[in-house]
């Protein structure tokens, strides 16, 4: 199996706490965040979706105050 073609967010600039995502073969998205990349997190891209619509609805604002 080949290595995921990582994909850093724009929103992470140069700094170094950066989120990468992949697509993996069998079409699931794979996450991980820079400064521990042998973590990776695997979820389906419906699910990915799911996540994305509620970061921007703002379901976890409350996480980070």
């Amino acid at each position: 199996m080949s290595a995921p073609d990582w994909q850093k967010s724009s929103y992470s600039s140069e700094s170094v706490n950066c989120i990468y995502l992949a697509a993996a073969p069998d079409r699931s998205v794979k996450l991980r965040e820079s400064d521990d990349p042998d973590v990776i997190i695997t979820t389906s891209p419906d699910r990915f979706r799911a996540f994305l619509l509620g970061v921007k609805a703002g379901e976890f604002d409350h996480l980070t105050t």
